[in-house]
């Protein structure tokens, strides 16, 4: 038993690492969402082109929507730098971030929250 733990903790891992790897925003619905249809926003203070506005407590509730290494800009959909050095999507120069209250694919719960966050349309 103790053998094929060994030898499965290996595979664990790399599993693990390839589904942290995230994949560009897609269009579903007339709106951008993650791989996994996860919705993403925008945010209205984000008014200089490739810079977020949401900092500190506000990226607890709205986490960007991060890149993977490998993941490369293409047409509208760019990459900008975080503040803890990864690279967040953006679209047209707006940050595009997830609402930590939505939990399954398909919830828009953050659309039009304080007037400031909306959905992501292409």
């Amino acid at each position: 038993m103790r053998k094929s733990i060994l030898v499965l903790a290996p595979l664990a891992f790399v599993a693990l690492q390839q589904s942290a790897l995230a994949d560009p925003p897609k269009v579903d619905g007339g709106r951008f969402v993650t791989a996994d249809g996860m919705s993403l926003y925008t945010f209205d203070k984000d008014t200089t082109p490739g810079v977020s506005a949401c900092t500190g407590g506000c990226m607890s509730y709205w986490p960007a929507a991060t890149a993977a290494p490998t993941d490369k800009p293409a047409g509208d959909l760019t990459l900008i730098p975080t503040a803890d050095g990864k690279q967040q999507w953006a679209y047209k120069g707006h940050p595009l971030y997830r609402y930590s209250s939505d939990k399954q694919a398909g919830d828009t719960k953050g659309d039009g929250f304080k007037d400031v966050w909306h959905i992501a349309k292409p």
